[in-house]
Order: structure tokens, then sequence, then C-alpha cells
């Protein structure tokens, strides 16, 4: 307790600094102190017994869309950096999605559903490959890695690409369907919501995109040294969140112009395509998980489940 209380008081100001940068008026955190000092800084402190100094640490950070895992990832940043002393990198797997014009051409190629972004197949896998290896290569070198703009729907120009010039102790690749696993192709024949039974009649769309996951997905994810899983209790929770997200992406552009914010219809249709995958994780991932932090409805850690200790 005593360590706890002196890392809180060190990283105090920079976490609630962070925190305030999140909020809007309308949407105010509570109970931050409390998830920062009972929740974020214990895990810290297991993360740094096991990163090794001489090849960077890789964390997967999953939980479905809106469950904070920006939010959380950035804290778990913020700590380790500011008194562990470790260098940390965060990148998203949303940063390494396929630009829209090949997500045209593969959707035109397999399967028309593969132009909205989100689902396995739809990230460019080869470049998360290379850049696993090379963090974990002995002769480090400078890598620029992709960012990606939502509110356009394609990646940022070069010039606002992360620019990552030390090998990092501690990455954390976080994103929705990080470590998610395949299914068998029989319950694959059922369709869960309306959209698969309007698109995906002949099973194109869920056929490829579980493939994905079968082969290269799951050799991306074989790679991560542990695994940490935010668990919100259901997938209608999941879409009030994520709507909530859209307001606030829509409350932070400046440019309000040519951008591709989504109404209540379209969030609504977007997750649709996110639901399968979702699903079989709040199924499947507690049991494969390292770390499983339980939310509650008000968007709070709750529980956190320490399974590899």
């Amino acid at each position: 307790m005593k360590l706890t209380n002196e890392c809180f008081g060190k990283v105090k100001k920079d976490c609630l600094k962070f925190i305030k940068s999140q909020e809007t008026k309308a949407d105010k955190f509570k109970n931050k102190e409390r998830m920062i000092k009972s929740f974020l800084i214990p895990l810290c402190f297991w993360i740094s017994k096991k990163a090794d100094k001489k090849r960077p640490y890789f964390i997967g950070l999953a939980g479905g869309q809106g469950t904070g895992k920006t939010t959380i990832s950035s804290l778990i940043r913020i700590i380790l950096i500011k008194y562990f002393r470790l260098k940390v990198f965060r990148i998203s797997i949303d940063d390494f999605y396929k630009t829209r014009k090949e997500r045209i051409n593969l959707s035109k190629r397999v399967h028309p559903m593969l132009l909205t972004r989100g689902v396995p197949g739809t990230h460019d896998i080869n470049m998360m490959l290379s850049f696993f290896r090379k963090a974990k290569s002995k002769k480090f070198k400078r890598l620029k890695l992709p960012t990606f703009n939502k509110a356009i729907d394609d990646r940022f120009n070069k010039k606002r690409w992360y620019n990552l010039k030390d090998k990092p102790d501690v990455i954390i690749f976080e994103g929705w369907c990080v470590g998610a696993k395949s299914e068998k192709n029989n319950t694959l024949k059922k369709t869960i919501n309306s959209m698969e039974k309007a698109k995906d009649q002949k099973q194109i769309w869920r056929k490829y995109v579980n493939q994905q996951l079968k082969l290269k997905y799951k050799n991306l994810y074989s790679q991560l040294n542990c695994l940490i899983y935010l668990k919100a209790k259901n997938f209608s929770l999941l879409q009030k969140w994520r709507l909530k997200q859209e307001r606030k992406l829509w409350l932070s552009s400046k440019r309000k112009l040519n951008l591709k914010i989504m109404s209540k219809v379209d969030v609504l249709n977007f997750m649709q395509t996110y639901q399968r995958i979702t699903q079989n994780m709040f199924r499947y991932m507690p049991k494969y998980a390292s770390i499983i932090l339980n939310l509650n409805s008000n968007h709070q850690i709750k529980s956190a489940v320490y399974k590899n200790k």
C-alpha cells in the first residue's frame, strides 16, 4: 500500500490532466482516483515486474467498442513512464487499417461489406507483422508507423505518422479485436443480426473474416506477451457507449465540414459488423486473457482478475 501511495503521488497530476482532456461538459469521469489507485497502479506494478529491458514487452489490450481502451492504455503509459521510468509506446490496431482505396478494392474483389473498416481482413496485417518483427530486432532502427483518422475514414498524411526513434521497453497494442480467436465453421452458418441476414446470405464475408483470424491474426496475436481484456456486461451496453464516443468525436472535431461523423443509425449498423467477434470474445476471452478488468454499466472498473501471475 505504501508503494501504491508513493506511485499515486507521483502520477496523480499527469493522470488527472489526461482524464480532463478526455472529458466533455456533459460527460465527466467518476471515481477516477479510485480507478488509478485500486486498479491501474497495481496493474503497472505487475507489468514492470514482467518487462525485460532487453526486448520490448508486448501488451495486448482488448475490449469492445467504447470500453475505454484508449483512456486506460494512455493512463497505463503515463504511470509506467512517470513512476517506473520505462520507455513505453502505445499504438492501436485501428492505426493499421488499410487505406480507403485498398478497402474499396477488397470490397470489389471479395465482398462489399469489407469496405467497412473494423473486422480482421481490413487491417494491413503485413505492416503489423513487420512492426512486431522490427521492434523485437536487436538492431532496432527508427520506425515510421501509420495513424488513422476515423473522421475521414482514411490514414493521416505521413507527416502525422508515429516516429518511433528508440526501442521501447513496453509496447501497448490496443484494439477491439486484439487477441480474438476464430470460431468453428458450423457456428458461422447461423446469422446473428439483420446485416448478416441481408448482406451476407452466402457467408462469404463471415468465412473470409474468420479465415483471417485463423491464420494471419493468430500468428500476430501469438507474439503478445500478455493480454488485458476490458469486459463489459453485454453488447447493448457497448452500443450505448459507442454512441457517446461518436458524439465526443463530433464535439472535438474543429472543422465540421466533410467529416464522416456517423448518425445513430449509422453507428448501430456499423457495430453489427463487429457483433459476431465481440460476442465470441465475451464468451471465450476471460478463459485465456492474462488479466480481466470487469466494467460496470457506468463505464468504471469494478474488479480485476489476474490469471497468469
